[in-house]
Formats: structure tokens, sequence, C-alpha cells
């Protein structure tokens, strides 16, 4: 089983550094490939671009609860969110095609 995880592509842990700004503050955000490709993913079904995705949702995180501890680890599970909410829909459509 662990063959499925370690044999994973490299890259697709590869770190990755992007800089964007947050609420007018210029700042870098560091994720694993894997992430930045889902936070894009999330970004166009939003109609949006990922540095204003991730700019609303940091403002977002700011109005509803203060500066998050660690942005970076929100970004992470709001991509695991994303991806629960993923298999969700496609569960309902396999349920509904039965």
């Amino acid at each position: 089983m662990c063959q499925v995880f370690a044999g994973q592509d490299p890259a697709r842990y590869e770190s990755i550094t992007r800089r964007l700004r947050l609420n007018g503050q210029s700042t870098s955000i560091r994720l694993e490939r894997a992430f930045w490709e889902i936070v894009d993913e999330i970004a166009a079904a939003e109609g949006s671009t990922t540095p204003a995705f991730v700019s609303k949702l940091h403002a977002e995180v700011l109005e509803q609860r203060g500066e998050p501890e660690n942005f970076t680890s929100l970004l992470r599970c709001a991509c695991l969110v994303h991806m629960d909410q993923r298999a969700h829909v496609r569960a309902a459509h396999a349920m509904a095609a039965e």
C-alpha cells in the first residue's frame, strides 16, 4: 500500500513559492505543487484568478476569525474540503445514474 504514496512523482510534492498580494500586502506562499494545482482549480471554478481567490479567502478569514495562525495550512485544508466536496458530488451523480 505504501508504494501508492511513496511511488509518486517527486515533482508532485515539490515546494513552489508564489508571490502575491493579500489585502494590499505583498507576501510569498509556499505550497507543494499538488496543492497549488487544486488551488488553481478552485479559483477557476470560482471564476477568479488564483491570486484574487487566495486574497478573497484571506480577507474572509480575517473577517470571520481574525489573522490565521498558519494561512498556508488553511489553504491545504481548503484543498481537502474541495476534494471532499468533489467526491460527494461524484457519488451523488453515480447514485442518480443507477
